[in-house]
């Protein structure tokens, strides 16, 4: 199979590995360039590289003791790093003759001239039963809403949001009361991994037919900033106090917003951090906060 994997982010890399390790292998990987990380800013390249990086260089041989049929094999998957998607890129993508694209958490706009590419078409894989919870944060949207259970869609994409032809869709995935933004993306990435091993095979010998969506059931979702993530100091007082209500708001926002765009509010003049919470008794109890200019501190279990 000829096909190429866009995405950028740790969950997008660790379905790019269970691809890997059942011999689904790119000729090349997308992913967004090399960017500035922490205090110091040092020049980091995004997990997905990272993940081809070590395939390349045959890395992976050495975990867990792996000496399997791919400790011989010779990998050489490219990797590109557009700031856009132009034209200039677009040829550089059909040099590759592509039967398809694979597109998980990738970040930039691919218009109509770039899905014509691939000769089968190009398959997005998003972490919600679509229709729902369209656009681009579907499972932490989830998480915010108090959902407790999600699933995965393969879908072939289209130039609309999240509205082309569904492929496959996975078994619900269930989201646990201590699932945050960082666990249930995991979880998703693995159930959308083995789709896509699943589905594969049948879909590019053609056993598949991709069905159209339910327009009536669509609904979507924003990007979060920094100010989604704030609780009023009085809304939190109320939870810790036994407000039942307001306990499952602030606890699901903290498990969603956590850690971007994060769960804050003002104590005693200073912002604080709220990164981990859990409810007894319908009371909100913070396990761990965060003051500004200090290191998270734990209340205890």
């Amino acid at each position: 199979m000829n096909y190429l994997f866009f995405g950028t982010p740790d969950f997008s890399a660790h379905c790019l590995e269970v691809l890997l390790e059942h011999d689904f292998v790119p000729r090349a990987i997308v992913t967004n360039p090399d960017r500035p990380f922490g205090r110091k800013k040092i020049l980091t390249p995004p997990p997905v590289k990272m993940t081809a990086m070590a395939w390349n260089r045959g890395a992976h041989d050495n975990d867990n003791n792996n000496h399997d049929k791919r400790s011989d094999a010779d990998y050489d998957i490219a990797i590109l790093q557009p700031e856009k998607i132009d034209g200039a890129f677009r040829e550089k993508l059909r040099e590759f003759e592509p039967d398809l694209f694979i597109v998980f958490a990738y970040n930039k706009i691919l218009r109509q001239e770039t899905l014509d590419i691939p000769a089968k078409g190009v398959i997005g894989v998003h972490p919600s039963f679509l229709p729902e919870y369209r656009g681009p944060s579907p499972f932490q949207t989830a998480l915010l809403d108090g959902e407790i259970k999600t699933g995965v869609t393969l879908y072939l994409l289209d130039p609309g949001i999240d509205s082309g032809p569904v492929v496959a869709v996975s078994n619900p995935v269930a989201i646990a009361p201590e699932d945050n933004f960082t666990s249930l993306a995991f979880k998703l990435a693995d159930a959308g991994a083995n789709l896509l091993v699943q589905t594969l095979p049948g879909f590019l010998a053609g056993e598949i037919k991709p069905k159209p969506q339910d327009e009536s059931r669509a609904t979507y979702t924003k990007k979060f900033h920094t100010e989604d993530g704030f609780v009023e100091e009085s809304d939190l007082a109320a939870a810790e106090q036994g407000d039942s209500k307001k306990s499952k708001i602030i606890f699901n926002k903290i498990r969603a917003f956590t850690p971007e765009p994060g769960a804050w509010t003002i104590r005693s003049g200073k912002r604080l951090k709220l990164l981990e919470a859990k409810i007894e008794n319908g009371a909100l109890r913070l396990m761990t906060t965060q003051e500004e200019g200090q290191k998270a501190k734990s209340h205890g279990q």
